[in-house]
């Protein structure tokens, strides 16, 4: 069977994209590995629920408090006024997406892609089948690469594919304690910016639900990622909770410059490096990154023209580019030591950045309202990275 697109990767990106372009009725393959479970926190924004259709069935947890732990423990609880962050269970999430698409039109194959060949007029796709063992040849129109942020696809087919900066992000699924004399609530995710757990990031804990997730990630060749994800347990009073799978993954910190090769290729999702900086979210952008490259696909497939593909990069950026270079900025500014984070969470005790980050985040916009707040937020900023206050000053 020919296709009009054929989707590499079965995550949150892949099988948006497959779903929206089943929908529109093309001809459409997702190719999965299957069994493969990212490391991820799990957190979707109301934002993501709504657009995407997101049913009650897959939010595991509703989280009301964000906490902010500095590296001198000191505590910032920020509620989240009006409404809850859901947190989702890859290992059923991801395949429920799949099941949507293929529920939509979309063919499901399982297996792992090899590579993209060509003749004069066609675009062929070798992927091995998983049960079989056998390798297969599909011919396409067109390929979406969402197969994360060591794509094979970008590798081979995008300029500058292969050198897309990345943190290394470890976790571990472990039961939650029972003790009521451990400080832990499902209903609160606790972010911790400590140097000892990341020196470059953070480490966190969020409730699943039956189980919770703690993990750390960080850019830092050679840091122990285990050790610190073990003292990260032993402050939370986690220690002797039962572990029950531990990941780790590479995950992206920078949108590619280009995410199409001209031709018949386009990136999407992680392939694309689509993650936020300094929140390290990846799950909403992943959804639009998948959503934008369909378009593309559907732009492309209607005009005969490649560089309609070019589409998906531009849609994205225009509405999240400002966004990402204020959290690179965020970034630079206050992960590189613990005294900057100190002062970070110092930042945190201000309820106009509690709420306006928190308006940002379930909306996935900057906020211009409220100028005179954003004033008092950028003196606060100037006085703390000048050291003209005490790292402890609100």
């Amino acid at each position: 069977m020919a296709y009009d697109v054929f989707v590499v990767g079965g995550g949150p990106s892949g099988a948006t994209a497959a779903d929206e372009l089943a929908r529109a009725g093309k001809r459409v393959a997702l190719l999965d590995r299957e069994g493969r479970i990212k490391p991820c926190g799990g957190a979707i924004p109301p934002r993501l629920i709504a657009d995407f259709d997101i049913p009650d069935s897959q939010i595991v947890a509703r989280i009301k408090t964000a906490r902010m732990i500095s590296p001198t423990g000191r505590k910032v609880d920020i509620p989240i006024e009006g409404g809850f962050v859901g947190m989702v269970d890859r290992e059923h999430f991801d395949e429920w997406l799949r099941r949507r698409a293929a529920k939509s039109g979309a063919e499901r194959l399982t297996g792992t892609f090899l590579r993209i060949e060509r003749d004069s007029f066609h675009t062929f796709v070798v992927w091995r089948d998983k049960q079989s063992g056998e390798e297969r040849r599909s011919e396409t129109k067109l390929v979406i690469g969402a197969d994360g942020a060591k794509s094979d696809v970008a590798r081979a087919e995008v300029p500058g594919g292969d050198k897309i900066p990345m943190v290394i992000a470890y976790h571990e699924i472990i039961k939650p304690p029972t003790d009521p004399a451990i400080d832990y609530d499902p209903t609160r995710c606790d972010v911790i910016y400590d140097g000892r757990v990341s020196p470059d990031f953070y480490g966190w804990i969020f409730p699943h639900g039956g189980t919770a997730s703690v993990g750390m990630g960080t850019g830092i060749h050679g840091f122990d990622l285990k050790a610190a994800t073990a003292l990260l347990r032993k402050q939370g009073g986690l220690e002797n909770c039962e572990t029950i799978r531990k990941e780790g993954a590479p995950i992206p910190l920078q949108p590619l410059d280009k995410w199409d090769n001209g031709k018949d290729v386009v990136l999407a999702g992680d392939a694309a490096g689509v993650v936020a900086p300094s929140s390290g979210e990846g799950i909403y952008y992943a959804f639009v990154g998948g959503q934008v490259a369909a378009k593309a696909c559907l732009a492309c497939l209607k005009s005969g023209r490649a560089s309609d593909l070019q589409l998906a990069r531009k849609m994205f950026m225009a509405d999240h580019k400002t966004v990402f270079k204020v959290l690179r900025s965020m970034q630079d500014a206050y992960y590189r030591d613990d005294e900057r984070r100190e002062r970070f969470v110092s930042l945190c005790h201000d309820t106009d950045v509690q709420r306006l980050t928190f308006e940002s985040y379930m909306n996935k916009k900057l906020t211009s309202k409220q100028p005179w707040a954003h004033i008092k937020i950028g003196f606060k900023n100037v006085m703390h990275l000048s050291r003209l206050v005490s790292p402890q000053w609100t």
